[in-house]
């Protein structure tokens, strides 16, 4: 699914009266089937863009694009038809803690069934190979009948990927996916959710703050600060010095190795910085 933004600004649904927009004359445009990271230093804007890209928040000006629809001049039932052909997966999963994982991840199907089949499930789950299959991904297949409130927080994290997995969505946008997961867990959740979209031909549009395995891992990286988008570029443009401007006050938020290799001369030595989660 094609993405397009032209000149759009929007404010967070929390904002206070004389707040500023959290996203200002943004326009960008992602092709159907591209992979894309955005980064950026804490609250810049990253989630708020997902969230008007999901349909989940209106632009206060400018226009959105999914696919050759503009989404805010359907009726409400093609609004709802639309947005059951993407994916929206929040930083922390909104997952029932008595709920078992089974019923979980198959909430991805949710758009596609009707309303009973939707409740049936809830009590008799169908489709549990699809879960398995999609907790697979991910090393928690031994989980399917465990409930949400006996995992750790990494593990819930998962979940909450996996359900994209089970979904059928052509346009997936997740916002900091690897927050609760270690190293080796971060680079087996990335390469599930970039496998599953190439499978698919869906469009990844992920925000991170692990900006090395942003560059290892997405071929397209947009840098944005202050609600604004900063930089445009194939992964292997990104400087040193991109990342330094964009980062600024901010250069904790930076991990060492996602600028070791290319470190500007005179920039000052970047701290390495540990994720023990």
């Amino acid at each position: 699914m094609q993405v397009l933004l032209a000149d759009v600004s929007a404010r967070h649904p929390a904002a206070k009266g004389n707040a500023p927009d959290a996203l200002r004359h943004v326009s960008l445009k992602v092709q159907s089937g591209e992979q894309v990271a955005i980064i950026g230093p804490s609250g810049a804007g990253k989630t708020t863009l997902l969230q008007l890209t999901a349909c989940a928040l209106k632009p206060t000006t400018g226009s959105l694009q999914l696919g050759d629809v503009d989404p805010w001049g359907l009726p409400i039932r093609g609004l709802q038809k639309l947005r059951a052909t993407l994916f929206l997966a929040p930083q922390v999963p909104p997952l029932p803690p008595r709920q078992r994982v089974v019923t979980a991840v198959l909430a991805g199907l949710l758009p596609q069934m009707g309303i009973w089949a939707s409740l049936r499930s809830l009590f008799y789950p169908k489709h549990i190979e699809t879960a398995d299959a999609a907790l697979a991904r991910f090393d928690l297949d031994d989980k399917l009948f465990e409930r949400v409130d006996r995992l750790s927080g990494g593990e819930r994290q998962r979940v909450g990927l996996a359900r994209i997995l089970a979904s059928s969505a052509q346009l997936l946008l997740v916002d900091e996916p690897l927050s609760a997961l270690d190293p080796a867990r971060s680079e087996q959740a990335i390469k599930a959710l970039t496998d599953i979209a190439a499978e698919r031909g869906a469009t990844l549009v992920a925000t991170l703050h692990h900006v090395d395995m942003a560059l290892r891992s997405f071929p397209r990286i947009i840098g944005m600060r202050d609600g604004q988008l900063v930089f445009d570029l194939p992964a292997a443009q990104v400087s040193t010095q991109h990342l330094h401007d964009l980062y600024a006050q901010h250069l904790h938020e930076l991990d060492g190795p996602a600028v070791a290799a290319d470190q500007a001369p005179d920039a000052p030595p970047l701290p390495a910085v540990m994720h023990c989660r």
